[in-house]
C-alpha cells in the first residue's frame, strides 16, 4: 500500500478513507488549479466556434497550455487559425494564468467579506511567495489593481496610435489583446510575423516593452515603488530587482546591437534608430515575453546564446515572468563572490542573505538546468532538427518565454506534449513542482559532519 501511494503514504490514504478529505500540499493544489484551467481552455478552443476550419485536440491543448502558462508558443496562428471567440478565450486564459487563479479567488473572498481558512491561507501564501498571512489580502488587491491599471493605460496608448491605420473597433480589439499579452509576458500576437511591422515604430515598441518590464518586475516591487517613490526607503529586494533588471536589459540591448549590426538578416538593413529599437525589443522580450520584430532564425549563434542566457534568468518573483528569476541569479552571484573572497556571509546592499535563501537559489538553478537537459535529451530523440534550435526551444519553454527559431509549428506530437509539460513546469516553478509531487519529511536525526572534496 505504501508503494501504491508513495505521494501521501499509508497514513494519508487511511485519512482519506476515514474523512473523505484530501490533505494535499498548497503547491499541489496550485498545480491542479492550473491543470483544470488548461483542460477547460482546451475544451473551449476545440469547439467549432473557436476556429474557422477547426484545430485538433492536441493543438488546442498546446495553445491552452501556452496561454495559461503565459508562454506564447504557437502551433497555430492566432490571427488566422482562431476566430474572435477563440482569440478571446486565448487572451482570457493568458490573463487568468498571469494573475493566477488564486489572485481572483482571494480578491473575491475579500470583496465578499469572507474569512479565509487556514488551508486557503497556506495556498495563497504559496501563490504569492509570502510568509505573512496579514499580507495576503493586501497583496491580492494590489496585484489586481496594478495589473488592470497598467493594461488599461497601455491599451489606450496602443488604441490611439494604431487607430491611424486601422478602424477604431479593430484598433481597440488588438490594443487590448496585445496589452494583456505584453503585461503577462505572453508573446501572442494578432499581426503577421509577431510585431515585425512595427520594428521601427517607437510608440509601439516602447509601450510593449514597458508592459513587459513592468509585468516582469514583480508585483511586490511595483507596490513598494509606488508606495515609497524614493530610492532610499525602498526594500533591499526592490533595489536589487530594479538594478538587476536595468543591467540585464541594457547588457542585452548593447550586445545584440553590436553583434547583429552588420547582419543583413536582422539589423543590417535597418536605419540606426530602427536597429536600436529592434535590439531593445529583443533584449526585453527575452525576459520571458516572446514578441519579435526581427526574424530570430537569422541571428548569429553568439546572439542566440546570449538570448538563451537572458531567457534562462527570466524576470522577478511574484511576477508574470518565469525563469530562475533575477533575484536567484543575483543571490548566486553574491554567494560566488563571497566564496572567492573568503567571506562567511553572503551580503547584498549591506544586508546578509540567509543560508536557506542561498540553498533555495542553488536548488532552483540545478532543478531548472535538469529540466532543460531532460527536455533537450528527449527532443533530440523525437526531432531531426539542428541542436541549437532544439536547445533554444526547450529553454524558451522552461522559461515560458515563447520565442522559437521556427521549430514550434513543425513539432511532432510527442514533442508538442513534451513542450507543453515543460511550459507547465516552468510556470509553476521547478521547486514548486518538485514539492508538489514529493512528501515533505523532517528528520530529527543529526548526522556528524564529513569532509567532501569539491571543485
Amino acid at each position: 500500500m505504501r508503494n501504491w501511494l508513495p505521494l501521501y503514504g499509508y497514513q494519508s490514504y487511511a485519512r482519506i478513507r476515514r474523512t473523505g478529505l484530501l490533505r494535499a500540499s498548497p503547491p499541489f493544489v496550485l498545480a491542479m488549479g492550473f491543470l483544470i484551467l488548461i483542460l477547460l481552455g482546451t475544451v473551449l478552443l476545440s469547439l467549432p466556434q473557436a476556429s474557422p476550419h477547426g484545430i485538433s485536440f492536441l493543438q488546442a491543448f498546446f495553445m491552452a497550455t501556452s496561454a495559461v502558462t503565459v508562454t506564447g508558443m504557437t502551433v497555430v496562428d492566432p490571427a488566422v487559425d482562431l476566430t474572435h471567440f477563440g482569440q478571446i478565450v486565448l487572451i482570457l486564459l493568458v490573463q487568468m494564468g498571469g494573475l493566477g487563479f488564486v489572485t481572483f479567488a482571494v480578491v473575491a473572498a475579500v470583496t465578499l467579506g469572507k474569512r479565509m481558512s487556514l488551508t486557503h491561507q497556506a495556498l495563497a501564501l504559496e501563490a504569492f511567495n509570502q510568509t505573512s498571512v496579514s499580507k495576503i489580502h493586501k497583496t491580492a488587491l494590489s496585484v489586481f489593481k496594478i495589473s488592470i491599471s497598467i493594461e488599461l493605460a497601455s491599451a489606450i496608448i496602443l488604441m490611439l496610435w494604431w487607430s491611424r491605420d486601422y478602424p477604431w473597433v479593430t484598433a481597440t480589439y488588438r490594443a487590448v489583446f496585445h496589452a494583456i499579452a505584453a503585461f503577462n509576458n505572453a508573446g501572442f500576437s494578432l499581426f503577421p510575423s509577431s510585431l515585425a511591422s512595427f520594428v521601427d515604430d517607437p510608440i509601439t515598441v516602447f509601450t510593449i516593452t514597458g508592459c513587459i518590464i513592468l509585468g516582469g518586475l514583480g508585483f511586490s516591487v511595483l507596490s513598494d515603488t509606488g508606495q515609497k517613490r524614493k530610492w532610499a526607503p525602498l526594500l533591499p529586494y526592490t533595489k536589487i530587482m530594479l538594478i538587476g533588471t536595468l543591467a540585464l536589459n541594457l547588457t542585452g540591448f548593447v550586445c545584440i546591437w553590436v553583434l547583429e549590426l552588420n547582419n543583413p538578416g536582422t539589423l543590417g538593413d535597418l536605419p540606426w534608430h530602427g536597429q536600436a529599437l529592434a535590439a531593445w525589443m529583443q533584449s526585453v522580450t527575452t525576459r520571458t515575453a516572446g514578441f519579435t520584430t526581427i526574424d530570430i532564425t537569422h541571428l548569429h549563434d553568439s546572439s542566440t546564446l546570449l538570448m538563451m542566457m537572458l531567457m534562462f534568468i527570466g524576470g522577478g518573483s511574484l511576477s508574470t515572468a518565469s525563469g530562475i528569476k533575477v533575484g536567484t541569479f543575483i543571490v548566486l552571484l553574491a554567494a560566488t563572490r563571497s566564496y572567492i573572497f573568503h567571506r562567511k556571509e553572503v551580503v547584498l546592499l549591506n544586508r546578509s542573505i540567509s543560508p536557506m535563501t542561498v540553498q533555495k537559489s542553488l536548488a532552483l538553478l540545478l532543478v531548472t538546468a535538469a529540466l532543460v537537459f531532460s527536455g533537450v535529451l528527449l527532443m533530440t530523440i523525437f526531432e531531426k532538427a539542428p541542436f541549437l534550435d532544439i536547445l533554444f526551444e526547450v529553454i524558451s519553454a522552461v522559461s515560458t518565454t515563447g520565442l522559437s527559431r521556427d521549430l514550434t509549428p513543425h513539432l511532432s506530437a510527442p514533442s508538442q506534449i513534451l513542450v507543453a509539460l515543460l511550459m507547465f513546469a516552468g510556470r509553476l516553478g521547478p521547486l514548486t513542482l518538485v514539492y508538489s509531487i514529493a512528501t515533505q519529511r523532517r528528520s530529527r536525526i543529526r548526522y556528524p559532519e564529513a569532509e567532501f572534496q569539491v571543485g
